[in-house]
């Protein structure tokens, strides 16, 4: 399984509170060479967080999208951990593995650009090495409009009628399906445009081995720790 690619989803999110420092910090011990994230905008700053709802992960509650960022910052996600920051996992990240960042809900493309240019711009990190995904095409439009150098995938939840228009009007490098709904003339259709398939979410090597054999580029998993090393993971 040479050059497959393994994110650590969330980091190490099978084992420690997912998208926290302590999470990543675990990946990277692991030897992750990928980490996925997500964020959400709070105010002016942009949150490292999955859910919609705080309830799940935090001992706080209600949307996360009408509660303050002085409220969010002071909860507990899990063995103490704060819910972070995106340019404090960044910083965390910067020389020490590449970054998906999926953009969670609205209005997160344009903090998210103005931020990783920034990342760019001063030498921490270079566009190879992070991209940007999103489930909402209008996001990632937005995102490409104001950072053309950074790469874009797209999230899909079931096989798209036409990849074509997608992969055409956003410059997507890579597309990102369910690992129950990837069939092999998905990837096929998807590396004739000139993009990587990669799948969510993977946690069990038999699975892998199959989308491999489908012509998968690479798997998003809670348990890193199973796969890197067997794998091949790539850089």
């Amino acid at each position: 399984m040479k050059d497959f690619r393994i994110f650590a989803h969330r980091g190490a999110s099978g084992t420690e509170p997912e998208n926290t420092l302590r999470s990543f910090r675990r990946a990277l011990e692991l030897g992750a060479v990928w980490v996925e994230l997500d964020v959400r905008a709070v105010e002016d700053a942009l949150v490292v967080f999955h859910d919609e709802r705080l309830d799940r992960r935090t001992d706080g509650t209600g949307l996360v999208a009408d509660r303050s960022l002085a409220y969010i910052r002071s909860l507990d996600a899990g063995e103490g951990e704060k819910i972070p920051l995106l340019g404090e996992v960044m910083d965390m990240l910067a020389g020490r593995s590449g970054v998906n960042i999926e953009l969670k809900g609205s209005r997160t493309a344009l903090p998210a650009a103005e931020l990783l240019s920034d990342a760019v711009r001063s030498g921490g990190w270079s566009p190879d090495r992070i991209l940007v995904s999103s489930f909402d095409p209008s996001e990632l439009a937005v995102f490409r409009s104001r950072c053309p150098g950074i790469p874009v995938g797209a999230l899909f939840k079931d096989i798209p009628s036409d990849l074509n228009a997608i992969q055409g009007g956003l410059g997507c490098v890579s597309a990102h399906l369910a690992r129950n709904h990837v069939t092999p003339e998905f990837a096929e259709q998807a590396h004739l445009l000139g993009m990587k398939v990669y799948v969510y979410t993977v946690n069990r090597m038999g699975d892998a081995r199959r989308l491999k054999n489908m012509g998968v580029d690479g798997i998003f998993t809670d348990y890193p720790e199973r796969f890197i090393g067997k794998c091949g993971a790539s850089s």
